[in-house]
């Protein structure tokens, strides 16, 4: 259903929310949605003519277009690399990290195979290194939020919705999910 949303403040851009349901049991998109782009993936943007997929070429090309210089440090900024880190590690290598986990659970728990193992380490790695880095900066780029955080917020709420990986042990993390539900 598409649900338009004005603007929310200095510089927002207007645009309309379409939700797409889930199947129920797959959690899977359905065909609908999957027809947006040839990727079949989501999320989706259009402007204008433009139809992207792949949330951070989205996150990117939002920022560069619309961002006038914020959500995204520059070069100079003692923070750019982290930035840059973060904002490609969300993808790069958190995401894949729970795809054991979900293969495990779409085949009802009966995986048991090495690459599986070696996936559920990196997640458990993943997370102690985001828990280190998050003891010692408010947001993923120093103090500041930027896209970095954006892209992380993925792994780190919906994917546990699907994969579910308990933050009781990680209280940096659980203080920066608050910081970012307040906001």
């Amino acid at each position: 259903s598409a649900q338009p949303i004005g603007p929310r403040g200095n510089g927002a851009i207007p645009y309309t929310l379409i939700r797409y349901e889930r199947d129920p049991v797959t959690r899977l998109a359905p065909a609908k949605y999957k027809a947006l782009h040839p990727t079949g993936t989501a999320p989706v943007i259009t402007d204008g003519d433009l139809v992207l997929a792949e949330s951070g070429a989205i996150i990117e090309y939002v920022t560069a277009k619309y961002g006038k210089g914020s959500l995204a440090p520059g070069p100079d900024s003692p923070h750019f690399a982290d930035y840059l880190f973060w904002l490609h590690f969300a993808n790069g290598s958190f995401m894949p990290s729970y795809m054991g986990g979900m293969f495990t659970a779409l085949s009802g728990g009966s995986i048991d195979h090495p690459m599986i193992h070696l996936l559920e380490a990196r997640k458990h790695s993943a997370y102690t290194l985001i828990e280190s880095h998050l003891g010692k900066n408010d947001y993923f780029a120093g103090n500041t939020l930027t896209a970095a955080d954006i892209n992380m917020i993925f792994p780190l709420t919906t994917m546990r919705m699907f994969v579910p990986f308990d933050l009781a042990p990680y209280p940096n993390i659980r203080r920066y999910l608050q910081r970012i539900g307040e906001r």
